[in-house]
């Protein structure tokens, strides 16, 4: 039957992601995460729901930005946010950063068949120390940062080593001749299969380690029951590979870079 776009945007608007060891700034109106240091990037603005005057409501929070002192916030412009917010941000010196594809894809018959790799590779579901740090590693050549420190690494492995088996999610290493090659994670959601973190070590690309995680994902979320895979996945990179792969884009969230000095 297909999903529709209500479905869609709905299953986008309730996913607010929020690291557990993020600072959260929180009131009725918005979401400020500060990021631990090891991003590589520090403030983010990840819910803006004003009930006043949208050009009030944008300064409120960058003069609660500019608070910790810090010199750019990022801020994610989401399917279900006000009409001009990308308009107030670009007058206040945002420029675009990343452009973001909300892409789907229907589960309610299966996982779509995918083509296999061309390199002869293994996963592993990171559930302890050594994988999860690979997972992270791994997650640096794509995104940036830093690696995260050892108890971080830690707590990750833990709580992975009782959701996967959980049904409730984790993160999934390519190994291609037992050595890091990519990474992706899935989190449950209410039949919603949430898919994050795909990135393949730059040596790796375009032998179909991004297809064999993305698999494995999809694969794990129907078998605990999702019924829509979902991604916000970069227009450039994943994107393409994602669309071959059967998902549909539902629109665009930029994501606006603002200086705060």
């Amino acid at each position: 039957m297909g999903l529709s776009a209500a479905a869609v945007a709905a299953a986008s608007a309730a996913w607010v992601w929020r690291p557990d060891d993020a600072e959260v700034i929180q009131d009725d109106e918005y979401t400020i995460l500060r990021l631990p240091e090891y991003f590589d990037f520090d403030l983010s603005v990840v819910s803006f729901m004003p009930a006043g005057p949208l050009d009030t409501a944008v300064d409120a929070v960058l003069e609660r930005a500019r608070a910790f002192g810090l010199p750019a916030l990022d801020w994610q412009v989401l399917l279900n946010s006000p009409a001009g917010l990308a308009a107030e941000l670009s007058a206040r010196g945002g420029r675009v950063k990343i452009d973001l594809d909300v892409l789907a894809a229907d589960l309610s018959q299966g996982a779509p068949p995918l083509p296999p790799p061309t390199a002869d590779l293994s996963l592993r579901w990171a559930t302890d120390f050594a994988t999860a740090r690979d997972g992270a590693t791994v997650g640096v050549t794509g995104f940036g940062g830093e690696l995260p420190p050892d108890d971080r690494v830690e707590v990750v492995a833990s709580g992975d080593a009782k959701s996967v088996p959980a049904g409730e999610g984790g993160m999934v290493v390519a190994y291609v001749n037992d050595v890091p090659a990519g990474c992706g994670g899935v989190t449950m959601a209410d039949g919603v299969a949430r898919l994050w973190g795909g990135v393949v070590v730059p040596s790796r690309r375009g032998q179909g380690v991004y297809r064999a995680v993305l698999d494995a994902r999809l694969s794990y979320g129907v078998t605990h029951g999702a019924t829509m895979a979902l991604v916000k996945g970069n227009v450039v990179t994943s994107g393409p590979i994602l669309r071959k792969a059967g998902f549909t884009s539902f629109g665009q969230e930029p994501v606006y870079t603002i200086p705060l000095r």
